[in-house]
């Protein structure tokens, strides 16, 4: 049985656009390497924080959903804790109403770009 999760993490703010994409691409290949699906992602951008991290009052938020079982959570937590680029991170096992608001939430997305 598959769960859904959802990651959000925080990089550097001072990483170039190919080195923020890098970034991406290695969380994802984690996920997809051990056999979970990639449901959605989203790029937030530059954001303030609420609070300076490591001296920083700005960074890059990153979101992720996807699928897989239980196992590859604690493996993508300590790649998170050992890559220097990100700052923050948190990772959310979504219910069946988390799944089903996501979902519905992506949609309304949808038909606002398609009007």
């Amino acid at each position: 049985m598959l769960n859904q999760y959802e990651t959000v993490f925080i990089a550097n703010p001072v990483l170039s656009a190919p080195q923020m994409k890098e970034a991406v691409d290695k969380f994802k290949g984690i996920i997809t390497e051990a056999g979970g699906e990639i449901v959605h992602e989203e790029d937030w951008g530059l954001r303030k924080l609420a609070y300076p991290i490591q001296k920083k009052s700005t960074g890059f938020y990153y979101l992720v959903e996807f699928k897989t079982g239980g196992e590859l959570i604690n493996k993508l937590e300590i790649e998170f804790r050992r890559d220097e680029r990100v700052m923050r991170f948190l990772t959310t096992k979504l219910n069946k109403y988390a799944v089903e608001y996501a979902n519905k939430k992506r949609s309304m997305k949808q038909q606002k770009k398609e009007e």
